[in-house]
């Protein structure tokens, strides 16, 4: 199920939300999408230190070039990047160490921006209305969405996994973030992951994009410095079914 998603037909008309939030009851759909559309807009996020704007930057720093996203490696780090397996781009880059895992993607956002209180939203009520929980709390980056996510065990009994999101709002953009694994819920585990988020250069480009459309990532360049990687084995959490972005099921490693 995807809280929304993009038309494919008319790239210059506005996302058009996917109406199905999991509700059975049409009242409680209705209730869930007044939720989600009277989200109070955040206070802006100080981005003195990041995620920062193309033009905030050099162009050449030292980052990972990925079309839309230019981060720092670290040591011990594994970049995976996410294909659309239909249209074979790449749609999300995510950073694993140890046990935890950072999804990230970038989105185009209206001059006005504020996406991530109706995002957040959102989010929170596909999650509930599938009998996941999802909490408000204040980090480094303003507010941000400590979940557990829903899904059929093996033996057919629910279980849950957690899951972190996270959101940053900038010039024209809006970045998010998905913390899984052992980050979701130990602080420690996940503070190297919000560093490479805080690190992050988003290029939003100069073409006209409608709100939420995805800003295109590519393939490192074959000259790049190689990224640092580690062998991982994450425990398998999914969130494709809660993700409140279309994603592929293909996963790339860049070593």
């Amino acid at each position: 199920m995807s809280i929304f998603r993009r038309r494919k037909a008319d790239a210059e008309t506005a996302v058009e939300r996917d109406t199905d939030t999991g509700a059975t009851d049409p009242s409680e759909q209705d209730e869930a999408a007044d939720d989600a559309e009277t989200a109070v807009p955040d206070a802006p996020v100080d981005r003195s230190t990041g995620p920062f704007d193309a033009t905030e930057v050099e162009d050449d720093d030292g980052r990972l070039d990925l079309g839309a996203l230019r981060l720092h490696g670290r040591e011990g780090m594994e970049l995976r990047l996410e294909i659309d397996q239909e249209q074979q781009h790449v749609i999300a880059a995510t950073a694993v160490l140890g046990e935890s895992a950072l999804q990230m993607q970038a989105f185009a956002a209206p001059r006005s921006g504020g996406l991530w209180a109706d995002i957040r939203s959102e989010i929170a009520v596909a999650i509930e209305t599938q009998g996941g929980t999802a909490d408000v709390e204040q980090g480094d980056l303003g507010a941000e969405l400590r979940t557990r996510m829903p899904s059929a065990g093996p033996d057919g009994r629910t279980v849950f996994a957690p899951a972190r999101f996270l959101g940053v709002d900038g010039p024209r953009w809006f970045l998010r973030g998905v913390i899984s694994g052992r980050g979701a819920i130990d602080d420690a585990a996940a503070a190297p992951l919000l560093e490479i988020f805080r690190g992050t250069v988003v290029v939003r480009g100069s073409d006209p994009m409608a709100p939420r459309e995805l800003l295109p990532l590519r393939l490192p360049q074959e000259d790049a410095a190689p990224m640092p990687t580690a062998p991982t084995d994450l425990p398998p959490t999914s969130t494709d079914d809660l993700n409140p972005f279309e994603r592929g099921p293909e996963i790339t490693e860049v070593r």
